[in-house]
């Protein structure tokens, strides 16, 4: 069983910068693939950016260049730095684990977390 807890979010204006954490319980958090997704108001949930155990990454086309996303599993924590920001980045962003490689597709993720709000202003 993992439990996820985000944090971090909130309202930034166009070109600044905010830092998502996800704070995971378990002894195997090192062994899961973490992700982060994000769901805009009537629209559906979409990739953001995966990180593996290993710390391999992949990234949507959207965020490439302006997201990292990193791992710290000493602490069972996973980041997402994000630069640059636009208006359209306004979502819910929420992490989520699974079992085996890097994967952009929701389905496939076990464990979610509740989610936390970031609106970047124009």
């Amino acid at each position: 069983q993992v439990q996820l807890v985000e944090s971090g979010g909130g309202l930034v204006p166009a070109g600044g910068s905010l830092r998502l954490s996800c704070a995971g319980s378990g002894r195997t958090f090192s062994s899961w693939t973490m992700g982060w997704f994000r769901q805009a108001p009537e629209k559906g949930r979409e990739f953001v950016a995966a990180v593996a155990w290993s710390g391999s990454s992949t990234y949507s086309d959207s965020v490439e260049g302006r997201f990292t996303i990193s791992r710290d599993n000493a602490k069972n924590t996973m980041y997402l730095q994000m630069n640059s920001l636009k208006p359209e980045d306004t979502a819910v962003y929420y992490c989520a684990a699974r079992r085996g490689p890097v994967s952009a597709y929701a389905g496939t993720y076990e464990y979610w977390g509740q989610g936390t709000q970031v609106t970047v202003s124009s």
